[in-house]
């Protein structure tokens, strides 16, 4: 049986743990990720010399096995990446690690129980058997490995990597799509590891040619690894300093240009100038201002802009200060903006990035439309991310609008974004600033001092909740009644009881059921396709129609986010659905659906928590929960063990049972809709519940806001004050003037 992504996840960080001793993760990453290529490609290109990749003789993950308990394992691990690497001109790319280096992987039998363990671990991944070359999986594992090794770098040593998200939308926002052109080329003079142009390269279908440059050596190696796993072998990496020495150049010696250029460079770099002379630069890059000596944000943005074609679009990850500090910085700024070159500035949250915690920013530069540009489309996008450990993280939902904003120019909402004309910018001295342009604060919840003195909640506040009542018309009578008052009401029901009145009206139940038909109407269109799921089938093109005909169809819903119910789908589809269709497209849904026996390892108990025991053997059920099967089998069985529950035993042996009789017809009943588009149903109708609570929260707060008038209150609390010195003189505890 196939292994699960999550578990395939948890294999290759199991493999980590084997190498924390006298490293941090910018050191072991190397061994781990080298490892992996290894394994990689033994596994795929083993035995076939007309290969893109050439595994000689002796140069294989199997040989690196032969090596379990030897002393000698570090140094001859080394020989066999060596020939690999010698074999398929990759010497200074795969044989960076020292597998040898006592200082990290300890001395004597410390490295050969370490490496041995290591060579264990990998050994039970089979890359083949989990078709990394058709799925991605192993693009996805290391996506995995890439952000864990990143989040634990610490501040100075996770620049290497750039997240997954952000990459995808620098990718979305300069266009690249399906009908991108095979002959078109991508570039990046900061490439790190190459997650970002492999990202950006993924939303071109038809392949795009990709160029990088990177000053890290290391790192540099990582990227060149990076492409040749992730498909992209022809990719060209050059190690050298991008501002000092531009490897990429015409014969002439100017710079070579790209169709799109896209870049997250070190952040506000101090020794950017050296090996440089920028009043002197042969590539003429300052031309429109020479950057500041101990600033290099901007000299990274000048040699992207330089390094694009006429029509060329660019995209690249700074620091806000870039868009108001002053100085030699502004003067550039300015001569950009009047160039017309900057398309649009998306701000981001704060905490994204792994080598700082600042917020940071994407400029959006083209050239093609510069001539004719006539404003700067700016978005705070600030607001929208999630908590993952000590980082933020951008959600599929933020990140969908971003892109959907930003593509369309789409400015309804000006809080969070708007085409801000050049004329503005002009009046605001060419700054930048994104909250000078839009106020993305919350609006201020104001008290009506008339209210709180005579009572009656204010109709400013009763009118704030108009879609509400245009959504359930005869909803705001039913809670609300007149006032003598002009511009006031009273509360017609008792604040407590506000929530069962919403849920009692009719007009409610048929914006339920209305909720519901939609989310019904997509589930009957895409019941064939997910039936239909079988082996080698594309589990990302899945993902990606059933996400985006979900987004469709419930832009059209009244008062639900469509963002919030697409944001459901992904969190399930990350959550377990993947897994789930991981193993049906690679098993099929018979062999899927089998019971999985957990073996436990010598003096070792797995880890892995049994779905059923029988006759005291252990079972991992991954595709269909027991609860599923009693539920629709054994239901009567069921309520008998609540009541008694000595016979779960038994219950749970008729279970087991059951799994080897089901057909696949009824493995996808059991999987499609009873387990998840179950789950998503009740995600929906959540939904539906949030706006119930969200309205009745609100009328519940302004009743009670002003339920009690001020007089009314003063008049209580004469009355408490009096009651209490009452009690006090009975207690002989007040005094008199005297004391």
């Amino acid at each position: 049986m196939a292994i699960k992504k999550s578990e395939l996840y948890s294999s290759l960080w199991q493999s980590c743990d084997e190498l924390r001793g006298g490293m941090d993760a910018s050191q072991y990453k190397d061994y781990v990720l080298t490892l992996l290529f290894v394994k990689y490609m033994s596994d795929k290109y083993a035995g076939n010399r007309n290969a893109l990749i050439v595994v000689p003789e002796g140069g294989s993950f199997a040989d690196m096995l032969k090596l379990k308990g030897d002393k000698e394992i570090g140094d001859k691990i080394n020989t066999i990446i060596g020939r690999l690497a010698e074999e398929n001109d990759l010497k200074g790319v795969i044989d960076v690690a020292d597998f040898n280096d006592e200082d990290k992987l300890g001395r004597g039998k410390e490295m050969v129980d370490r490496l041995s363990k290591l060579l264990t671990i990998f050994n039970d991944i089979d890359l083949r058997a989990n078709r990394a070359e058709g799925d991605d999986l192993l693009g996805d594992a290391y996506e995995y490995l890439m952000r864990h090794f990143a989040t634990e770098s610490g501040k100075s040593k996770g620049q290497f990597y750039t997240p997954a998200e952000v990459s995808r939308i620098m990718a979305k926002v300069l266009g690249i799509s399906r009908d991108t052109r095979q002959d078109q080329t991508v570039y990046d003079p900061t490439c790190g590891s190459g997650s970002l142009l492999l990202k950006v390269a993924d939303e071109a279908p038809r392949g795009l040619s990709i160029f990088g440059q990177e000053m890290d050596n290391a790192t540099s190696a990582l990227a060149r690894m990076n492409m040749i796993l992730h498909d992209a072998p022809t990719a060209e990496i050059w190690h050298a300093n991008t501002l000092a020495s531009p490897y990429w150049k015409h014969k002439d010696g100017s710079l070579k240009t790209f169709d799109f250029v896209v870049a997250n460079p070190p952040f506000s770099q101090k020794n950017w100038t050296s090996g440089l002379d920028p009043a002197h630069d042969p590539f003429g890059r300052f031309e429109l201002g020479a950057p500041p000596a101990k600033n290099g944000d901007y000299a990274f943005l000048l040699h992207i802009i330089k390094s694009l074609k006429s029509t060329g679009q660019g995209a690249v990850i700074l620091p806000h200060g870039v868009l108001f500090r002053g100085g030699a910085e502004a003067v550039i700024r300015k001569n950009l903006i009047r160039r017309g070159l900057i398309k649009g500035i998306i701000g981001l949250p704060p905490n994204l990035f792994y080598g700082t915690g600042i917020p940071a920013c994407i400029i959006v530069i083209d050239k093609e439309q510069a001539p004719t540009r006539t404003g700067v489309f700016m978005m705070d996008a600030s607001k929208g991310y999630m908590k993952d450990g000590n980082k933020n993280r951008l959600r599929s939902q933020d990140l969908h609008k971003i892109v959907d904003v930003f593509t369309r120019q789409i400015d309804r909402d000006p809080k969070y974004a708007r085409l801000v004309s050049l004329q503005e910018i002009e009046a605001n001295d060419f700054n930048l600033n994104i909250p000078r342009y839009i106020d993305s604060s919350a609006p201020e919840d104001l008290h009506d001092l008339n209210a709180h003195l005579n009572g009656g909640i204010p109709n400013r506040d009763i009118d704030a909740l108009e879609d509400y009542w245009q959504a359930f018309p005869t909803l705001r009578p039913a809670l609300f009644k007149p006032s003598d008052r002009e511009g006031y009401r009273y509360a017609r029901v008792p604040a407590q009881e506000v929530k069962v009145t919403i849920l009692g009206r009719p007009e409610f139940t048929a914006f339920s059921e209305r909720v519901l038909a939609i989310y019904r109407a997509w589930r009957e269109q895409h019941l064939p396709t997910l039936q239909g799921l079988h082996i080698g089938a594309e589990p990302k093109a899945l993902i990606h129609a059933l996400s985006e005909d979900l987004l469709e169809r419930f832009a059209q819903a009244e008062l639900v986010d469509k963002y919030d119910v697409y944001q459901h789908l992904m969190d399930y589809w990350a959550e377990e659905m993947q897994d789930d269709v991981y193993v049906i497209v690679q098993d099929g849904w018979l062999e899927a659906a089998k019971p999985r026996l957990l073996v436990e390892e010598k003096g070792r108990k797995t880890k892995e928590t049994p779905d059923l025991v029988i006759h005291k053997k252990k079972y991992k059920t991954d595709l269909i929960p027991p609860a599923l099967i009693v539920a629709r089998y054994f239901a009567p069985e069921q309520a008998a063990i609540d009541e008694l529950q000595a016979a779960k035993e038994a219950l749970d042996e008729k279970v087991f049972a059951q799994y080897g009789k089901l057909d696949e017809a009824e493995i996808k009943q059991l999987v499609v809709q009873d387990k998840w588009l179950t789950a998503m149903e009740a995600q929906v109708m959540a939904e539906v519940e949030r706006v119930t609570q969200t309205l009745a929260g609100r009328v519940k707060a302004l009743e009670e806001r002003y339920a009690e008038p001020l007089p009314q209150l003063t008049q209580e609390v004469e009355m408490l004050s009096a009651r209490v010195d009452e009690h006090l003189k009975q207690m002989g505890l007040v005094w008199g003037a005297d004391g």
